[in-house]
């Protein structure tokens, strides 16, 4: 477990730049507030094929170069090879991963954002 919060927001277009519209959608899900700084977005427009995913300072500060460069990769081979939830997944699970390692969840930290995917 860990102290970071994951959050997926989809919606079905945008007309903005998909990173300019991620951290818009980030500051909206009030995703810097978090004690830690340590807050990650997977961002999706469905009909633009836009994809991208905003890890906050915290969590950013701590990643060795190259970090969420590979997580995107990964994730968006997968979404091109018609693997939606499986790409979707597999980055979730690889920012879990270093959120864990790098914020443990403490027994009287509570959840911080809601587990719920956020959509417009």
């Amino acid at each position: 477990m860990s102290s970071g919060e994951i959050k997926v927001h989809v919606e079905r277009h945008t007309q903005k730049d998909n990173f300019a519209r991620a951290r818009e959608v980030f500051e909206s899900l009030g995703m810097t507030k978090t004690e830690d700084r340590n807050g990650v977005l997977f961002y999706m427009a469905i009909e633009d094929h836009k994809f991208s995913i905003l890890g906050d300072k915290g969590i950013h500060e701590k990643c060795p170069k190259g970090f969420w460069d590979e997580i995107r990769n990964e994730v968006q081979d997968n979404f091109k090879a018609g693997k939606f939830v499986e790409g979707l997944c597999t980055g979730i699970s690889k920012a879990g991963k270093a959120l864990k390692e790098y914020f443990p969840h403490a027994p009287e930290q509570g959840n911080q954002l809601s587990d719920q995917i956020s959509r417009s």
